[in-house]
């Protein structure tokens, strides 16, 4: 029986490979997904919503200890961890499930199975049935990456947890340390923290959040601290003893090795490609540091050959793949595709203060050879911040002195990863700290301190 054919085949079904196969069959072309775990990907089922979803709980949990704050009674306060985890499962399975619904609506063929590239131009997929090929002209590797496993921190689902074991914990811990201070890392901090765990954070660089704007970093680490965080930078955890119930972490800095005692350690070092058992090294693909190296339209260099999201390496952010999948695909259909330009992606991180930032920070600007105009202004101005009750908080933005281009902006308060698409829709509009000055926002929002950061940037601040 001859392979099936198609023109265009997604290796790994998440927020990459799903969004480039339902654009692959808008344009008209056949589309084959191959996916071996879950529809959605790592995103949906273990990353980005669940996660949300656990950080909403803390969220709530938190508003309801200050409720005397807002003129509102709330005795008796608790929670059910089982009862947290169990509502950020069913978020997942529904978006999850929604994604299936999608596929099959555009017509995707879905095939569930692990998949290999024997040969240019074919997928084998093997599933419990045995393996089957499929070919295509065109085939998009969008495998994903997963957690970075350092040698004697490896996670035994007991004592030391990788993000899975942490969205799905167990039991609560008591004395937690969270090795890592990236977004992951952080926000399983955040969580834990505001749930009652005694909580420390190891951060092997200068400071926590370490792709933030310094004084982004440095605001956040004070609310940290505030909220009874333990914060060591310059930090390494050298070994971890472990033993029934107990972990003792022999933690290393400029000063010499002490050891402290947990009953919970969360492993967050960042990620790791998935580029093995594929056949990429036969096929000429070429790999550095376990990402497949591409050019601005995601091609290998093997004809027909695409890769997207975080196989392709930084920033590695579920809206950079679905936007690189969308690319891959109108390239594919021969459509005139425009390369991501990675300075208009934002980061957001959902911690207490939520952090979100997108283009050069004000380090990276000087460092880049420009001569920069900044502006700030703090949430303490704001009269939204203040009614909602959120009055901690800044943002800042960075413009080229010469040319007034916006070239970048940094947040750090609450919702602000809901407030920075404002700047990126400026970075991608490519505008002037004149259109920005000219824009009238709404009031009262905490969108109105974007425009008065703008302001103060150029001397011309109202409400500072």
């Amino acid at each position: 029986m001859a392979a099936k054919s198609f023109d265009m085949i997604v290796i790994g079904a998440g927020p990459g490979g799903y969004v480039a196969a339902i654009r692959g069959a808008q344009l008209g072309l056949s589309v084959a997904v191959v996916e071996r775990e879950h529809l959605g990907g790592i995103c949906l089922n273990w990353g980005c919503i669940p996660t949300k979803a656990l950080l909403r709980s803390a969220e709530v949990f938190h508003l309801m200890h200050r409720a005397k704050e807002f003129g509102l009674k709330a005795e008796g306060l608790g929670y059910d961890l089982d009862a947290v985890v169990a509502r950020s499962r069913a978020v997942a399975k529904q978006l999850s499930g929604g994604i299936g619904h999608l596929l099959k609506k555009n017509k995707v063929t879905v095939l569930m199975g692990e998949a290999t590239l024997p040969r240019p131009g074919v997928v084998a997929v093997k599933t419990g049935a045995g393996t089957e090929e499929i070919t295509a002209k065109n085939i998009i590797l969008a495998t994903g990456a997963r957690a970075r496993v350092l040698p004697g921190l490896e996670a035994d689902g007991d004592l030391v947890w990788t993000y899975k074991h942490a969205l799905t914990p167990k039991r609560m811990p008591k004395k937690l340390l969270v090795i890592g201070s990236g977004a992951i890392g952080i926000e399983f901090a955040s969580f834990f923290n505001t749930l009652g765990a005694d909580t420390t954070v190891v951060e092997v660089m200068d400071r926590v959040l370490p792709v933030e704007d310094a004084e982004i970093s440095a605001f956040a680490k004070k609310q940290f601290v505030k909220q009874g965080m333990k914060i060591l930078e310059k930090t390494t955890v050298v070994k971890l003893d472990r033993s029934p119930g107990k972990v003792v972490a022999h933690l290393q800095d400029a000063k010499g090795t002490t050891t402290a005692d947990f009953d919970t350690v969360i492993s967050a070092v960042g990620i790791v490609g998935n580029v093995e058992g594929l056949g990429l090294e036969a096929l000429g693909v070429k790999i550095d540091r376990t990402h497949v190296v591409v050019d601005e339209f995601c091609r290998t260099g093997v004809p027909g050959l695409y890769a997207i999201g975080d196989i392709a390496g930084a920033p590695w952010l579920a809206h950079k793949a679905s936007h690189e999948g969308v690319m891959v695909a109108e390239l594919i259909a021969g459509k005139h595709a425009h390369p991501i330009k990675p300075g208009t992606i934002a980061g957001c991180t959902y911690c207490t203060p939520q952090v979100a930032s997108v283009g050069l920070t004000e380090e990276k600007a000087k460092a880049a050879g420009y001569t920069v105009k900044v502006g700030r202004f703090p949430f303490i101005g704001n009269g939204k911040a203040i009614a909602l009750g959120e009055p901690e908080g800044m943002v800042k933005t960075v413009f080229d002195a010469k040319t007034g281009e916006l070239l970048g902006a940094h947040m750090v308060g609450a919702e602000v990863t809901e407030l920075i698409q404002g700047y990126v829709i400026g970075r991608t509009l490519e505008t002037t700290e004149e259109d920005l000055m000219h824009t009238v926002f709404p009031h009262p929002t905490l969108s109105e301190m974007m425009h008065e950061s703008v302001l103060d940037a150029y001397g011309r601040a109202l409400h500072m």
